[in-house]
């Protein structure tokens, strides 16, 4: 079962993809976003699939594809989760996890452009698994409490600027990960209980040419635990997002070129889809 919203950028309809069918979430829900997830809308959907209750939606595959969930209101990232990238970065293993922030107005759905900044020269790409909360996390005991309020996994793309994240930013990364559509997200929700993170192969490409290539298998800091320590230092919302790091491959390494305009970046995770972005100038 596969979570969607669907339609014009700002007029995303709900909808889930089960059984190779298209079918509209409006009767349970006017959008999958944190509040419904909080009302137990995965098991609701599920019910609701059962009982054959949901409209098909003829045309799907004309609709653009927004991000899978609506306004998070938190985008929380984990820096150098990959042992191997943190070594490309130059960096020893983090002894405890890095923790950042996009601002969420960065979300974009899967297939729509990133814009460069102007002037900017080190735009980069980053494969990373989302997790999207479903539940109120707040001062969690153990890993498996905080499982249990994951309410699934989404393909998120952390695009960064390397300048703005190294030179700008005084020592915290923030500046570098927030520009208009530095994260695409998507192209859909599968709920926790359907996805084993534990070993998800994540791949990306630009321009074709293979960069990334590893498994989420490989993390320092695994899904469960990144929930119970950050539920420690904050709380998380229904709908918030978790980016949790991205493997070795990226453009900081000194291996590629950085991304500009007219370049296509692809991303991948095993049961989670693929999603393919153009690279152009942001019009000011």
């Amino acid at each position: 079962m596969q979570l969607v919203r669907l339609g014009p950028a700002g007029q995303e309809r709900p909808a889930v993809r089960h059984d190779g069918e298209v079918r509209s979430l409006e009767p349970l829900t006017g959008d999958v976003d944190g509040a419904f997830l909080a009302a137990d809308g995965v098991a609701r959907t599920r019910a609701a699939l059962a009982a054959g209750t949901l409209p098909v939606i003829p045309d799907a595959d004309t609709l653009r594809v927004g991000a899978p969930v609506a306004r998070p209101t938190a985008v929380v990232c984990v820096g150098q989760n990959y042992a191997a990238h943190a070594a490309e970065s130059g960096a020893a293993p983090p002894q405890a996890p890095i923790v950042f922030w996009k601002h969420s107005n960065t979300v974009v759905g899967p297939y729509d452009d990133v814009l460069v900044p102007p002037g900017a020269t080190t735009v980069d790409w980053e494969v990373e698994l989302g997790v999207v909360i479903g539940r109120r996390a707040r001062y969690l005991s153990t890993p498996e409490e905080a499982a249990a309020h994951v309410a699934g996994y989404v393909l998120s793309h952390d695009v960064s600027e390397r300048d703005y994240q190294l030179e700008h930013s005084g020592g915290q990364w923030s500046k570098g990960k927030s520009c208009e559509t530095f994260n695409p997200l998507g192209p859909w929700l599968v709920p926790a209980d359907e996805i084993d993170a534990g070993d998800l192969r994540l791949r990306s490409w630009v321009n074709g040419e293979p960069r990334q290539d590893s498994t989420t298998a490989d993390m320092i800091f695994d899904v469960p635990f990144l929930v119970q320590h950050l539920s420690r230092y904050m709380v998380l919302e229904p709908g918030d997002v978790i980016n949790t790091g991205t493997p070795q491959g990226v453009a900081l390494s000194g291996r590629f070129a950085y991304l500009r305009a007219g370049d296509v970046v692809t991303l991948e995770i095993g049961g989670l889809g693929r999603s393919e972005q153009r690279v152009r100038d942001a019009v000011v």
